[in-house]
């Protein structure tokens, strides 16, 4: 039978307790970033808005966009305004 060629390298002692500490030199960890943490109440006000706006714009969007289908232009549209009488009466 044949027998394993011999190495250079030692065996590796699995026996050893703790790990080894690292040789490799490394730069801090950068510090961390402080969390902010926004109020819930502001939070839920922001989101709010942002969905009444949202919402606003998509009922313009589609009646400009149905107005624009049907032919409608607001330049055929003259509007007569005639002096009213002042005063009570």
């Amino acid at each position: 039978m044949a027998s394993p060629l011999p190495t250079g390298k030692q065996s590796v002692n699995l026996a050893t307790q703790g790990a080894r500490v690292s040789k490799i030199r490394r730069d801090p960890p950068p510090p961390q970033k402080e969390l902010v943490l926004r109020d819930p109440a502001e939070r839920d006000r922001v989101a709010v808005v942002v969905g009444v706006l949202s919402f606003a714009l998509a009922i313009v969007v589609i009646i400009v966009a149905f107005g624009s289908y049907s032919g409608f232009n607001p330049r055929e549209i003259v509007i007569d305004v005639k002096d009213a009488p002042r005063g009570g009466g």
